[in-house]
């Protein structure tokens, strides 16, 4: 096999089983070798293998799957460049080209003679394996399911032309790599290591229609968004006002309704703002919409982490992105915390104005802040029998709205969260 002549995929994530299938492939009838050590290096395989598939919820051809996932998850100059205007021309096509024929082959290879050889029989369980579960650790069943099509795909494809406009295809309509099969993602930086962008696997599937009421406050930011994806102007966002009213729920929300439409997310908390130039240069030139997300964002007087946002959102020398923007949620409208004490400081200042615009030139570099106030008696009762529909709970409007009054006055007040908290505490007794 001619594993040895990859050139653009090489150095792929779990890309060590595919080396050691090859070196099995060349060698299982090598006398040379000793024939227990070759059936112990192929079992080894089919384990790493098995582990792969569990738990990214792979299901199937596993050989062939895990092909897939190697070519779907590797970031190259031609996967990258089809993300963004699908099919290429150039040297680029035809380096491509060669390496899609040798993956063809290691699609195409018949594993019987090898099975016979070093009596492993049970390596047929990879080749028509069935899933337990619909989803994985790793991938959920949306993205499971996109392998698994693609792998099929690949294999009826005749020729490696065939082959190739598959993954062509796939990187044009998915993207490539973790920012392609996964919607929202965490920052993280070891010390001593570099700034990694990580998936984030499990997501809260929440929708804007899940979101009772705030009806103005929806349009705002669905408007600003879908502007956003489309490729047109638009403003960072502040969504500010009293806790429990939906404002994480409706960023989220947001990122359900138009991660299809190449919307990322990527949350960092406040200790991390020193990394957001790190984290846009990592993406500023991927075919995808970044939201940068910072939920509960405030700042005590001593605090300085502001001023690198200040400077992120505005930007240096260089041209800021067009692919990102910057939303975030607060109980506070000002986002830096202003007490008495800093108004006598003020006293004594000489340029008392300048000290009060820089407390509030952050939140000015929103250019839309849309407001989320606590619901009164009659917006709180409707959130909770929309809810209690919703969730299949049969009860008397009249006793499930006493139950409601009685749970809001000991569990926080009036809000979205204490109703679905209600509601939650009712589907535990059913």
């Amino acid at each position: 096999m001619r594993t040895n002549e990859l050139m653009l995929y090489k150095n792929m994530e779990y890309g060590k089983i595919l080396y050691d299938m090859t070196f099995l492939m060349e060698n299982y009838s090598n006398e040379y070798y000793n024939r227990e050590d070759l059936r112990s290096l192929l079992f080894e395989c089919i384990n790493q293998i098995l582990e792969l598939s569990v738990s990214h919820g792979f299901e199937g051809n596993l050989w062939h799957t895990y092909l897939t996932y190697l070519m779907a998850n590797h970031e190259n100059a031609y996967s990258t460049s089809c993300e963004i205007v699908g099919p290429v021309k150039g040297s680029i096509n035809a380096v491509a080209l060669h390496d899609f024929s040798v993956m063809k082959e290691l699609f195409n290879y018949d594993f019987t003679s090898m099975k016979e050889t070093l009596n492993a029989e049970c390596f047929s369980v990879l080749e028509d394996y069935k899933n337990v579960n619909e989803s994985g650790k790793i991938f959920n069943k949306r993205i499971r399911d996109r392998i698994c099509d693609l792998s099929q795909s690949l294999d009826m494809a005749e020729t490696t032309e065939e082959f190739k406009d598959c993954l062509t295809q796939f990187y044009r309509e998915f993207g490539v790599g973790k920012l392609g099969l996964h919607k929202a993602f965490r920052v993280e930086h070891p010390e001593g290591g570099t700034v990694k962008i990580v998936p984030i696997t499990n997501i809260a599937h929440v929708y804007l229609d899940d979101l009772v009421g705030y009806d103005a406050a929806k349009k705002k930011l669905i408007d600003n968004t879908r502007a956003f994806v489309e490729g047109k102007k638009a403003n960072n966002c502040l969504l500010f006002g009293d806790a429990g009213t939906g404002k994480s729920s409706s960023i989220k929300a947001i990122l359900n309704q138009y991660y299809d439409q190449g919307l990322r997310m990527i949350e960092v908390y406040k200790h991390q703002f020193q990394d957001l130039n790190d984290v846009i240069a990592q993406i500023k030139n991927r075919n995808y919409k970044f939201i940068i997300y910072m939920d509960d964002l405030s700042f005590e007087e001593f605090e300085i982490e502001y001023k690198y946002l200040k400077a992120v959102i505005e930007g240096g020398l260089e041209k800021k992105p067009e692919n990102i923007l910057i939303y975030a949620t607060s109980n506070r409208r000002h986002l830096v915390r202003e007490t008495f004490k800093d108004k006598a400081d003020r006293d004594e200042e000489l340029h008392t104005n300048d000290t009060v615009q820089e407390k509030l030139s952050l939140v000015a570099r929103f250019g839309v802040t849309i407001y989320f106030g606590s619901p009164d008696k009659k917006q709180f009762q409707r959130i909770v029998k929309t809810l209690a529909d919703k969730n299949g709970i049969e009860m008397p409007e009249e006793q499930l709205l006493l139950e409601a009054n009685k749970w809001e006055l000991t569990h926080g007040g009036l809000s979205g969260r204490t109703a679905q908290q209600f509601i939650d505490y009712l589907l535990g007794q059913m």
